[in-house]
């Protein structure tokens, strides 16, 4: 019973540690809206700033539960054990500790802010790597260092008094209980209701991942500034952190900086150029258009949009009816040797933007990302052409920094669901109804435009009302049940419901756009294959694999060669050489998918001359439809051109456009 109602104390101890923290979060939070209210745009208005001291408010609790989390460990956990030790004091100088450290990064805050428009991004795990010495004088001489960490110190030495005084005020005592049994009980209940606060905590006030806040989704207002108010100082640097992990989980296999100069002739085609610029090794010239020049592209990334549907033998589970039927179309074209720039969305979407392969460096948290534009990017090369270039995100335009990537590389516009308007679907934006039919009224008053598209809605939490979309549910699950490795097939007849909704209204704009306007060009692929497999053990064609479909005005059976080989890289070369007058020049790291037969690869797969196969491994095997093919000469084709595409890729993100060391 002693250490039943010791541990009754302590908890109401760390309660009162855990409130004391999360109202200094959030009152730091106000204050720094406010003393940074310049930021703000005019979209920003008094709802607004609500929605963002709310979200934020979710959100930390989750940085509050975290810190409160030591003293729970170390004061009332142990306490149990060590009934008669005397632990509050300790209690309290770890409130101080966070105090202190909250304090520094809020005063902190204000500066880097100005300087990146960002809060705690990956320039902090960056800034540790620099200069010590020079980056010390700079926060003294620029920064304001001495007067910032004196008003942290004070801050910390009031967050000190008053949690002190909060830790003195009384507690609720515990009744005498005569029972073990009652003991017992009380115990569990109470293990029971930490357990359920800690989920509450934990899911951000929320008790599971669909309604939950966290770092990844919270930029749910219309404002730049205010979506990187709702990230505390703490899930900010949880963010860096995460970035850095993915970044640094490694090295960088096939970068080879002592050879960037053989690599760069390499892909110049010629050994006599000599520049101080890798620009200039990029270089194509177009051999003159093969179709009539569209009044408007559109290049669709389909969220988690995997090719296996669309192969024969899934024909039942009618998921991909629709880009079937554009691929067989006399003015479609497709093929099976198609590959996604990365495994997740953000490498899909960059690389588009940027022209640049997945080397384990996030572009969009690179300075030089918002400080020049690659020679790759496909932005500037299409406004040559008389292009407006314009993005469109059924997501949260802040979400992962993508609408400042591509409006630092070059775009006219990005449009995420706020901007137009449409209603919350899930935690990751809109139904992607909503957005292609904004983009729909948007046409007609648009010049010739390329539109990069991403599609959200086929992605977890998989929550659409499909039945009231006109999905078959119940004859899906009947036949997923039929596939022999399906794990849970009532789970994968769920999520090929929602590829099923994207792949509607997918080719029903498509439909709609081209009846409006004919002489228009359409391409479609996914942002990666991987999450949506057909069985636990898919191949690894079903496991990679994205679609590519050409379809529109001028497009034939044999516009490009059968079955191309390909990648998202692959993409924007292979349009400019369909669509540019002869002479034209542009700057690519891949050729186009018209000049015949080449390789694609990932960061973990690769694919080339009817054979897919892991960079690490050696595991390759044939494409469906592949009689016979010979995997180490396509291996070897993958690994001529592969060291060259990651040299000069990691050489224009970490050393920029220039030559020399």
């Amino acid at each position: 019973m002693i250490r039943l109602q010791k541990f009754w104390e302590n908890i109401q101890q760390d309660l009162k540690l855990f409130a004391a923290l999360w109202l200094l979060i959030c009152i730091f939070r106000l204050v720094f809206i406010g003393g940074m209210a310049g930021y703000l745009s005019p979209a920003a208005d008094a709802g607004e700033i609500l929605l963002a001291l709310w979200t934020g408010a979710r959100l930390s609790l989750k940085s509050a539960g975290a810190i409160t989390l030591l003293a729970f460990v170390f004061c009332s956990l142990l306490g149990i054990f060590l009934p008669r030790l005397e632990l509050g004091r300790l209690r309290l100088w770890v409130g101080t500790a966070a105090g202190f450290l909250l304090a520094v990064l809020f005063e902190a805050r204000f500066p880097y802010y100005r300087e990146f428009r960002m809060t705690y991004n990956m320039q902090v795990v960056q800034g540790w790597q620099d200069d010590r010495t020079a980056l010390f004088w700079t926060m003294v001489q620029e920064y304001g260092l001495p007067w910032r960490l004196a008003i942290a110190v004070a801050l910390a030495v009031l967050f000190w008094y008053v949690l002190k005084k909060l830790l003195k005020t009384p507690v609720f005592l515990l009744p005498a209980f005569n029972s073990k049994w009652t003991v017992a009980l009380v115990s569990l209940g109470l293990t029971v209701v930490i357990f359920v606060f800690g989920l509450f905590v934990r899911f951000g006030a929320s008790f599971n991942y669909e309604k939950g806040i966290n770092w990844e989704n919270c930029g749910v207002t219309n404002d730049a500034f205010l979506n990187e108010c709702i990230l505390d100082d703490v899930q900010a640097l949880y963010r860096a952190r995460d970035f850095a992990i993915n970044m640094e989980a490694g090295h960088i296999a096939g970068v080879d900086r002592e050879n960037i100069g053989r690599y760069l002739r390499q892909i110049a085609g010629h050994e006599d150029l000599q520049a101080n610029e890798i620009k200039p090794y990029l270089a194509r010239t177009a051999q003159g258009a093969k179709i009539p020049r569209p009044r408007h592209i559109f290049i669709i990334l389909g969220e988690s949009w995997a090719q296996w549907p669309m192969l024969d033998q899934y024909a039942n589970l009618r998921a991909a009816e629709g880009i079937r039927s554009l691929a067989a179309a006399s003015d479609g074209y497709s093929t099976q040797s198609f590959m996604p720039n990365g495994e997740y969305t953000a490498i899909a979407i960059t690389g588009m933007i940027t022209g640049l392969p997945e080397i384990h460096i996030a572009p969009q948290y690179q300075l030089r990302t918002f400080k020049e534009v690659y020679p790759t990017a496909m932005a500037p090369q299409f406004k040559q052409l008389g292009y407006q270039v314009d993005f469109w995100y059924g997501g949260v335009p802040s979400w992962d920094s993508i609408n400042r990537v591509s409006l630092a590389q070059g775009f006219d516009h990005f449009y995420g669901y706020p901007d137009y308007n449409a209603p919350k679907q899930s935690a990751w934006g809109t139904k992607d109804g909503y957005m292609f039919d904004a983009l729909e009224k948007h046409l007609a008053d648009e010049p010739p435009t390329v539109h990069l598209i991403m599609t959200v809605t086929n992605h977890p939490p998989y929550n659409l009302d499909l039945e009231a979309e006109g999905f078959d549910l119940e004859r899906e699950k009947a036949e997923t049940a039929k596939l022999p490795q399906a794990d849970n097939p009532d789970e994968l007849a769920v999520e090929l419901g929602h590829y099923w909704y994207m792949d509607k209204v997918v080719t029903e704009f498509i439909r709609k756009t081209k009846e409006k306007y004919p002489d228009s060009l359409f391409v479609i692929t996914g942002d990666h294959a991987v999450r949506m497999d057909p069985g636990t053990q898919p191949t690894l064609f079903e496991h990679q694999s994205v679609p590519f479909v050409l379809y529109g005005q001028g497009v034939t059976k044999d516009i490009l060669p059968a079955q191309a080989v390909g990648g998202h890289l692959n993409i924007v070369p292979t349009l400019l050489e369909l669509i540019a007058p002869q002479g034209f020049q542009y700057y690519s790291l891949v050729p186009s998918m018209t000049r015949g037969s080449q390789a694609a690869f990932n960061g973990s797969t690769w694919l080339a001359d009817g054979m897919i196969g892991q960079l690490e491994g050696g595991k390759a095997s044939l494409l469906t439809g592949q009689d016979a093919a010979d995997a180490s000469a396509a291996r070897q084709k993958v690994d001529s051109i592969l060291p060259a595409v990651r040299t000069i890729a990691w050489w224009l993100l970490q050393k920029g456009n220039l030559m020399e060391e």
